[in-house]
């Protein structure tokens, strides 16, 4: 049975721990820096300190472009993801403890630290464009996903 591209998506999303985020500094130059995240279905999840670059680069423009990759033992395994969208923060206080629970699941140790120290800010990354990488159907294979195909077919 073929998978299809959300669920391709879900896949690696699911089976990944980290990202590298590109968002816009306010000279218009990128940066990029790595998140550990969370998602549910096609919601990512990561967590900064407010204060951050990123943070305050995504308060003036919420554009982000995300790379997510799996790990690998040679180039005809390579399975990962480009994507293109916004991030939004959150902060309504039932999300931010269920966003709590996705990373108390996936990293146990977030257990450990203390949120309230250093003004932890969440965000939501809503995929637009996603580029599917799959180099076991040949080398350079992607699929390129709009955001209205993403969306569940009822059923």
């Amino acid at each position: 049975m073929e998978l299809t591209s959300r669920h391709q998506i879900v896949q690696i999303l699911d089976a990944a721990n980290d990202l590298t985020l590109a968002t816009l500094q306010d000279d218009g130059a990128p940066q990029a820096t790595t998140v550990s995240f969370v998602n549910d279905g096609l919601a990512i999840y990561f967590g900064c300190s407010g204060a951050s670059q990123k943070a305050r680069n995504l308060a003036r423009d919420p554009r982000v472009a995300v790379t997510v990759n799996l790990p690998y033992q040679d180039w005809s395994q390579i399975r990962g993801l480009s994507i293109s969208g916004r991030a939004d923060r959150i902060v309504a206080p039932h999300e931010v403890l269920e966003i709590g629970r996705l990373f108390l699941d996936k990293f146990p140790q977030v257990g450990q630290m203390d949120a309230s120290e250093g003004g932890l800010a969440l965000f939501c990354v809503t995929p637009q464009q996603v580029s599917i990488l799959d180099y076991r159907q040949g080398f350079g294979h992607t699929t390129y996903v709009q955001a209205g195909e993403l969306e569940e077919v009822p059923g």
